[in-house]
């Protein structure tokens, strides 16, 4: 058994397959030299420079797990069942696809000693000393990182202006109405935010923006999202999306012989949604290898779960669970207010509760995701009523 990839889904998986019985010899294959590490600290804890448990708890020596760490697979011999990489091939009877997603570049920024992304250990390493001088930090990005490093960066004292092509925070996630509150937790950070402004070019140690505008920084953050890192199975016969995402089914298994998928390079049939999912989120990639493990050890199994993710940004705790479309109906329990005053938002379709995204209300996610997941229909007035259980607007 070989496994690419040795971020949580790889490591998850190698874990799973040996608890639940797989006794043949198992490698977990990682590009990166560091044991595998946990990856949502990246943009919190460690900027900061608090302490973060970065690595797995997993003892992969106990578990006789070899890691094969600092190695890039290259290619894949679908018939010949062995995969190429920078140290050797590697012959197997099944190979597990975790390869995780790359974080996407600005056009020309490659190179650049001042501009990063974020997606690696080694990328934080990169950007927290600039945190650590208190410097000048342009972030290009409003979503889920950008707000994450903006609230680290003006942690640390720096001069932060973040760039958003969008007309509001979080653009590609959440509708005006519910993100567009969010842009003043930026102003009471001391953040300057510029929405509806493209970037038009990034020099070190400068971005340009569509309005003639040139913004100077000790270092520039591009966080304008991610995509699978599958560009080696180009030819291999594995399926590909136009996403870049292996089309695996709902058991994981690709429908190349001997190959499977799991985490942020995968997407799946989600009968729940009607449709194909790709999700980036670290829950995905935690329950998934459950799946596949139980799929290589011979036993059925489904991957569905609702989506979840969460986001800690301006002294403010975000959670969402389900998934939102255009034309579900809107409902908000409570209003948007100060740090420390929650309130949440609810997707309802054809009556039932679809989405929920709380603003510190916990509970709210927690009642709502059980909602979720057996699409309660649910009484919108009581929904709307912050001072109501969310689990009691249940019909």
């Amino acid at each position: 058994m070989v496994i690419v990839g040795a971020g949580l889904a790889g490591a998850t998986t190698a874990q799973a397959l040996r608890e639940g019985g797989w006794r043949g010899p198992l490698t977990l294959l990682g590009a990166e030299p560091h044991r595998p590490y946990d990856r949502p600290p990246l943009s919190k804890e460690l900027l900061r420079g608090q302490p973060a448990e970065l690595e797995l708890a997993v003892d992969f020596a106990a578990l006789d797990i070899e890691l094969a760490l600092g190695r890039t697979a290259t290619r894949l011999d679908v018939e010949a069942r062995r995969l190429e990489t920078d140290g050797g091939p590697l012959d197997y009877e099944a190979v597990v696809l975790a390869c995780g997603a790359l974080a996407l570049d600005l056009p020309g920024t490659a190179g650049l000693p001042n501009v990063v992304t974020l997606r690696t250990r080694d990328d934080a390493a990169r950007l927290r000393p600039v945190l650590a001088a208190g410097g000048s930090l342009v972030i290009v990005g409003a979503g889920w990182i950008g707000a994450e490093v903006a609230t680290a960066a003006r942690a640390a004292g720096c001069a932060v202006t973040v760039v958003e092509a969008g007309p509001h925070p979080l653009a590609g996630a959440l509708p005006a109405e519910v993100a567009a509150p969010m842009a003043g937790w930026y102003a009471e950070a001391g953040a300057a935010l510029r929405t509806g402004v493209p970037v038009t070019a990034v020099r070190d140690g400068e971005v340009e923006l569509a309005d003639g505008t040139v913004l100077g920084a000790d270092a520039v953050l591009v966080g304008i999202g991610s995509r699978p890192d599958t560009d080696w199975l180009a030819g291999s016969g594995v399926p590909l999306g136009e996403d870049g995402a292996v089309l695996a089914d709902a058991a994981l298994a690709t429908g190349a012989e001997g190959v499977y998928a799991v985490g942020d390079c995968a997407s799946y049939p989600s009968a729940r949604s009607g449709r194909r999912l790709l999700t980036h989120h670290w829950d995905n990639a935690l329950v998934g290898p459950r799946t596949v493990a139980a799929t290589l050890l011979g036993q059925s199994a489904t991957h569905d779960p609702v989506p979840y993710f969460w986001s800690s940004q301006f002294g403010r705790y975000l959670q969402y669970v389900g998934e939102h479309r255009a034309g579900d109906v809107l409902v908000r329990r409570g209003e948007p207010g100060g740090a420390g005053r929650g309130w949440s938002a609810c997707w309802l379709r054809d009556g039932a509760l679809a989405a929920v995204l709380a603003v510190d209300r916990p509970r709210d996610l927690l009642q709502g995701r059980r909602l979720v997941d057996r699409r309660a229909a649910v009484d919108p007035a009581r929904l709307a009523d912050p001072d109501v259980p969310l689990k009691s607007a249940a019909r």
